[in-house]
């Protein structure tokens, strides 16, 4: 069964980028080395995965997605720092 993911990428400015897939390491490695990286990160690589949120379906993943592109640069800080990568 796929699994799907919402992410927050922290770029090389320090701006964060959210997005979501089905492949989490594809993702990532497209958006640090692939010329088929989102164009928001490709100027701004490094990107460093700072936080992520497995679901069942892409909508879910996608409505996650839109929820953490809404939310105040403060509020994505709150949760990684609470719920990043290396706080799992």
């Amino acid at each position: 069964m796929n699994k799907f993911f919402t992410y927050i990428l922290e770029c090389a400015d320090k701006s964060f980028y959210v997005g979501s897939t089905n492949n989490l390491e594809r993702r990532l490695e497209q958006h640090n080395n692939s010329k088929s990286g989102a164009h928001y990160t490709k100027i701004r690589r490094p990107v460093i995965l700072k936080y992520k949120e497995e679901f069942e379906t892409l909508r879910e993943s996608r409505q996650r997605e839109t929820e953490l592109k809404g939310w105040r640069r403060e509020k994505k800080i709150d949760l990684i720092n609470k719920k990043g990568v290396l706080n799992l």
